[in-house]
């Protein structure tokens, strides 16, 4: 079985579960979202399952796909450090530019020379 990190590796599996967090469809409506064929949709889906991202539903004649969130928390647990290293970096520049606006005035902004008229 597929870890989380490398199905979602796919672009269109990512697509799949953009969709899927909106709420169930059935893989008619995604065939016609993603512009992609049935068969492909399809193995999509199927990879997406086995790796328990998705769940199917029978609603009568039609299959509905639910995005399943529990498994996506190994790849949350992983870009935590990463997220941290992000807002560390982000709180730096915030300081640096606070002090950059304590420090010097605003640069004006000059009109443009009037045209000649020739």
């Amino acid at each position: 079985m597929l870890s989380a990190f490398e199905v979602v590796a796919e672009p269109n599996r990512r697509r799949i579960l953009d969709l899927l967090r909106e709420g169930r469809r059935p893989v008619g409506e995604l065939v016609d979202r993603l512009g992609l064929t049935q068969p492909t949709v399809s193995k999509h889906l199927r990879v997406l399952k086995d790796a328990r991202l998705v769940d199917v539903e029978q609603d009568a004649q039609r299959r509905l796909y639910r995005l399943r969130p529990e498994p996506l928390l190994e790849l949350d647990s992983w870009l935590a450090p990463y997220r941290e290293l992000w807002a560390r970096r982000l709180d730096a520049l915030e300081r640096h530019l606070d002090t950059m606006a304590d420090d010097e005035p605003a640069p004006t902004r000059r009109s443009p020379a009037p045209r000649r008229k020739s």
